[in-house]
């Protein structure tokens, strides 16, 4: 079989796991007769060859890439033109595609005789089974997400009133503020962050808000971290929920009804467990306990309230990947590094979720993360 990728390693996943380092512009990278070939500029080969991954590094002039710059051809199509020489001047005549790859190429390819199939399920499979390299990747990252949740902690343990708000270190608490601070925190420990969601009051209750606007005493705060780690770019997840002081009944409710939760799905994880039987479990004891559910809702029906998300997703190169824990779900693998993340809801009022990162081993899983559970913060 033979595996054709072509793009860069900021963008392009499939090929970031083949060739772990940052390069910005796309090269060719071909799996043939189990040799594995990088064709690519003069600017990044050597780096590319020290990596000493067993990487065959072949220069673009080898294929015509001096024709190519000295034609009359418009910038896209000199490189289309470029590697459909390389993949010619491999001997490529068939390959396995992921299905990001670039349409434009593709019809190029195929226009010149050589056939793509698209298979993404073969490239999710080798990067479920995450590479030593990754896996100390994603702790990093979660360490940098264990210590920025803790610097939210502080900030809002330390907040006290003042001016009928709250201050902490002489500013306003704002969402903004302790995602300043979290994100100094996460440069401290070699990641960082594009976004996260640092949200407060009835703003909770929608999942990927990200949260704005000054804290409040009383307030339940929604922290959901996911940091890149900048070595490996691999990233980790973390959610928490806090309420600035004494916390209503239906936070402290839900707030153990997540953790029960969670520890209920966890103590499922191990290779060959079903995630979507995981997510069936946890929307049943949901279910039970009066919250409406994916699994229970009427067809059609919006879901905006209770448990209305999927249960976790892998995490490597991309904070959302293989293996999902929905109403569609797979089976996990040893290797696979997944979220749990149960949440409740109620629109206009405020929500809860808690999320761990837990890596599948061969005989069940270990916890990377290292954060406690606690709701209430004194402010």
């Amino acid at each position: 079989m033979t595996v054709l990728i072509v793009g860069d390693t900021v963008r392009t996943p499939e090929l970031r796991h083949e060739v772990p380092l940052g390069v910005p512009d796309p090269f060719v990278y071909a799996e043939i007769d189990g040799r594995r070939i990088v064709v690519i500029g003069a600017m990044e080969a050597a780096r590319v060859a020290g990596l000493g991954a067993g990487l065959e590094v072949r220069p673009t002039e080898e294929f015509g890439a001096d024709e190519v710059r000295r034609s009359e051809l418009a910038p896209r199509a000199a490189a289309d033109e470029l590697a459909v020489r390389i993949v010619r001047g491999l001997g490529i005549e068939q390959a396995h595609v992921p299905r990001a790859f670039p349409l434009g190429l593709a019809d190029a390819l195929r226009s010149s005789g050589i056939a793509l199939e698209v298979d993404q399920k073969l490239f999710d499979d080798r990067r479920r089974r995450k590479s030593a390299h990754e896996l100390a990747g994603i702790r990093r990252a979660q360490r940098a997400a264990d210590a920025g949740m803790a610097t939210a902690h502080d900030l809002l343990a330390r907040a006290e009133p003042a001016n009928g708000g709250l201050v902490v270190d002489g500013e306003p608490l704002t969402c903004e503020l302790v995602k300043t601070r979290i994100q100094a925190t996460f440069l401290a420990h070699g990641a960082i962050a594009d976004e996260m969601i640092v949200s407060h009051g009835p703003q909770t209750a929608i999942g990927h808000e990200m949260g704005s606007g000054p804290i409040s005493a009383g307030d339940v705060v929604l922290l959901d971290l996911f940091p890149v780690d900048l070595e490996s770019t691999c990233f980790a997840d973390l959610s928490r929920t806090f309420v600035l002081g004494r916390a209503r009944s239906e936070f402290r409710e839900w707030h153990a009804l997540c953790c029960e939760a969670l520890a209920l799905a966890s103590a499922e994880v191990r290779p060959g467990a079903d995630g979507r039987e995981i997510h069936r479990l946890v929307s049943r004891f949901f279910a039970d306990r009066g919250f409406p559910t994916l699994l229970t809702k009427p067809e059609g029906e919006v879901l905006l309230d209770g448990f209305y998300h999927g249960l976790g997703h892998g995490v490597g190169l991309e904070v959302h990947e293989p293996p999902g824990l929905g109403m569609l779900g797979e089976e996990l693998v040893a290797g696979d590094v997944i979220t749990i993340e149960p949440g409740l809801y109620r629109p206009g009022f405020g929500g809860v979720r808690v999320e761990d990162l837990l890596h599948v081993t061969e005989d069940g899983y270990e916890l990377l993360t290292d954060c406690p559970y606690e709701l209430e913060v004194s402010a």
